[in-house]
Formats: structure tokens, C-alpha cells, sequence
């Protein structure tokens, strides 16, 4: 048999765009072809936009979603956690905030993104910043969260509109079990729309192949294939 033909190729480039009068990058992968996308906003680990994001870019592209994974961080990168400590507690969480609804603004106004069908995914550190951009922009249309800290306030719950999909870790000490399932209730309660998967002998950071000692190969395959299902049938 002959060799399946490589797929198409995943144009990238770095972006700039406004916060107020402040210049935020991104990292920017598009389909190939022409015509019309879904889109998705990528926010990183605490480790800032490192090459695994791009990847996780380049593999949303490839799928055919204009995706811009924003630079929370400014450009700077961790390769140590003391120093991700550092950066990740020196970003505001109103900044946060702001810089991805910036980075949505620019998706909004790209001529190949379909502006209803914006969707968000975030890992870790950016995991937590996408739930709190779901509780700020109701018109979101999903949202993937990737062992990332959960709101609890039934006020912000309720702001929530986009359907939520959460991957997570049972040996993850910082968001636990009991956290996404406290989570998982209170969105049912609230009638929202929520999904989440806690995978046994995972534990933070799992879908991440430089996490040595914690990735988990199979568990990581699944989460990828839960979340391109969900994204799929939530911003199609």
C-alpha cells in the first residue's frame, strides 16, 4: 500500500495585538485552505508559551481551527518551577483577564474566523485563567480545561454559559478529585453544561510529555480525543 500523503501544511507566525495601549504577542496557527474557521484561544502553563503550546497550536490548526495561543507573560518562558512560581504570580489576575479577551477581540475580527464559534483551552496555570474568561464572557462558545483550578463562587458559576470540558488527574494535589467533583455539582445545579474525566493513576500535568515522571501517554490520548470531540460539536 502507498503511504498516506502528509497532511496539509499548518501556516504559523507570531501576532501582535492591543490590551489598551499595551502590545500583547501570540503565537497564531491557521488551517490549511481558505475560507471561514471556528477559532480557539490556547493559554499556557505556568511555564509560559513554550514550544509544547505552539505544538498544541499547530495540532488545533491542523484540525481545522484559526488557533491563537496567547503570551500572557510578555515573552518570557520558565524552564524551572521557582522561576514559573515567580512569573505566574506576577501577572494580575485583572491583566490575565483582560489580555485574553483582547486576544478573542482580535480573533472577532479576523475575516477567516467564524465570530460565533470561538472556543478557549487552557492547561494547568491557563487552565484557571480560561474558567475565569468563561465566567467573564458568557458568549463563549466552549471551554477546555486541562487540570486547572475551578471556580467555586455560585455567582461566578452562573455567569457561565459555554459548554465546559475538564480533564484532570486522581493523584493531582492541587485540584483534586474532590474539587472537580464539588465542581461538576454545582454546574448541574445550576443547569450548565459541564463534562469532566478524572483519569486514575494521572496527576497534574499529564498530557505534557516533558513532565517526565507524569505523563501519561494513554491518558493523554484520550483527553486530546475527548476534547476535539467536544470542540467539534460545540463550536459546529
Amino acid at each position: 500500500m502507498a503511504a498516506a500523503p502528509p497532511p496539509a501544511e499548518v501556516k504559523t507566525e507570531t501576532v501582535q495585538f492591543t490590551n489598551g495601549k499595551e502590545m500583547i504577542d501570540g503565537y497564531l496557527a491557521l488551517p490549511p485552505g481558505t475560507g471561514k474557521y471556528p477559532a480557539l484561544l490556547l493559554v499556557h502553563e505556568w511555564w509560559g508559551l513554550n514550544d509544547w503550546i505552539k505544538e498544541q497550536a499547530q495540532k488545533f490548526a491542523a484540525q481545522g481551527y484559526v488557533t491563537l495561543a496567547v503570551d500572557l507573560y510578555r515573552g518570557k518562558v520558565a524552564t524551572d518551577p521557582m522561576t514559573a512560581h515567580e512569573l505566574m504570580r506576577g501577572v494580575p489576575q485583572d491583566l490575565a483577564l483582560s489580555d485574553m479577551v483582547a486576544g478573542i477581540v482580535y480573533l472577532v475580527k479576523r475575516d477567516d474566523v467564524v465570530k460565533e464559534h470561538i472556543g478557549a483551552v487552557g492547561w494547568c496555570w491557563g487552565g484557571g485563567q480560561v474558567m475565569e474568561l468563561a465566567v467573564h464572557e458568557p458568549g463563549l462558545g466552549a471551554v477546555v480545561v486541562n487540570y486547572g483550578a475551578l471556580p467555586t463562587d455560585p455567582n461566578q458559576l452562573q455567569q457561565i454559559g459555554a459548554p465546559v470540558l475538564g480533564n484532570f488527574g486522581a493523584n493531582d494535589q492541587g485540584i483534586t478529585p474532590d474539587d472537580v467533583h464539588d465542581f461538576e455539582k454545582a454546574m448541574k445545579n445550576l443547569n450548565r453544561r459541564v463534562d469532566v474525566k478524572i483519569y486514575p493513576g494521572a496527576g497534574h500535568a499529564f498530557e505534557n510529555p516533558n513532565n517526565k515522571d507524569g505523563y501519561r501517554p494513554e491518558a493523554a490520548a484520550d483527553a486530546w480525543q475527548r476534547t476535539l470531540n467536544f470542540l467539534n460539536k460545540a463550536l459546529h
